[in-house]
């Protein structure tokens, strides 16, 4: 009798360890779904994201680049991944694969939209922009606009997006060789700027030539307030990273100066993090503010271009790659499983916070 007791206990132990771990995956799930931060609830829109890099959005549908190589389109609460076809294989050094997308207003009609990604060839890294086709199956390579971008081993920029005249502005890093910046002959350290079709604007600030700005060691967000007046968001060298009112021809001056330094002919943040780390990334604008992502933080900052602060506003999400701005909320981006994050269950995720939890 004693030993069928013991049966009994047994499995009757056996049974509540079980039910509470249901209970407290069940939590932990539960957990996911409602997250807790210094403003208010974030909601979750996407889950299980494979090093996400960028976010574009055309009416109802969401595109997110992911350094993998694919892009995952999200709409109505579904989620489609789609391998890219490229015509060079992805690089995989640091900082480096299928960064920026952009998606213009008659994708609808052509099903074409723009990348950004790293390949390597005869020993040396590059980046090209390229245009890409969707399909039923798969988004492929269809042409080439910029080629031979300088990759290194960090520093690779890769953020696109198409401005309010229409031009096509991309951010490119030092790759590592800071003398590269002032070269107006490399397209190195630069943000560029181009016509849809590829072409050179005639009102580029030089001569045949895509360079919009130069000087940047590795500029990562570009957004544009109701004026058109552009801004950027800079990785700075042990820390002072930095906020740009971006002005046609400038020179940025990495790597003769940083932070609160000057010089002749070249220009200075608005503001910048000082001693402290930032890690800036995606940038986006709403209504008198603009939002970036912070890797380092792991959050979401508001910028205040006329008071000249910023604030940390989400926090202990995650590193933050990318952020939208929409006219009910801020969307953006976790990037935790690119091998420098701790990613936690269903790592990486679209969130969404509106604004009424802002203030």
């Amino acid at each position: 009798m004693t030993r069928y007791l013991i049966i009994i206990f047994t499995f009757m132990f056996i049974a509540s360890a079980c039910s509470q771990d249901e209970e407290r995956q069940q939590q932990s799930d539960e957990a996911i779904v409602d997250i807790p931060n210094t403003e208010g609830d974030l909601q979750v829109i996407a889950k299980n994201l494979q090093e996400p890099w960028e976010i574009a959005k055309l009416n109802d549908a969401f595109y997110v680049s992911e350094r993998i190589g694919s892009i995952v389109t999200i709409k109505r609460g579904e989620q489609t991944r789609k391998q890219v076809q490229f015509s060079k294989d992805l690089s995989n050094q640091a900082e480096a694969g299928l960064l920026g997308i952009a998606v213009p207003g008659n994708f609808s009609e052509t099903n074409k939209a723009f990348a950004y990604y790293s390949y390597q060839e005869d020993n040396q890294y590059y980046q090209r922009v390229v245009t890409i086709k969707e399909s039923d199956e798969q988004w492929e390579e269809t042409s080439v606009l910029i080629d031979r971008i300088p990759g290194g081993q960090f520093h690779q920029g890769g953020r696109i997006e198409i401005g309010p005249d229409n031009k096509l502005y991309i951010t490119t890093g030092d790759a590592t060789q800071p003398e590269l910046a002032q070269d107006l002959d490399s397209l190195a350290g630069k943000i560029l700027r181009m016509n849809l079709d590829g072409s050179i604007p005639a009102d580029n600030p030089f001569e045949d030539s895509y360079v919009f700005t130069f000087g940047h060691r590795n500029p990562q967000g570009m957004a544009w307030n109701e004026a058109d007046e552009m801004f950027a968001t800079e990785h700075g060298s042990s820390a002072h990273d930095e906020i740009n009112r971006i002005i046609k021809g400038s020179n940025y001056g990495w790597p003769e100066i940083q932070g609160d330094e000057t010089a002749a002919n070249m220009e200075s943040p608005i503001i910048h993090s000082g001693e402290n780390t930032w890690a800036p990334s995606g940038m986006t604008y709403h209504n008198g503010f603009f939002y970036f992502a912070s890797l380092r933080g792991e959050g979401l900052r508001r910028f205040d271009p006329a008071n000249k602060t910023q604030k940390l506003i989400v926090s202990n999400v995650g590193r933050v790659r990318d952020a939208l701005a929409t006219n009910e909320g801020i969307y953006f981006l976790t990037n935790n499983t690119d091998g420098r994050g701790d990613p936690a269950a269903n790592d990486d995720r679209l969130l969404f916070l509106p604004y009424n939890d802002l203030d």
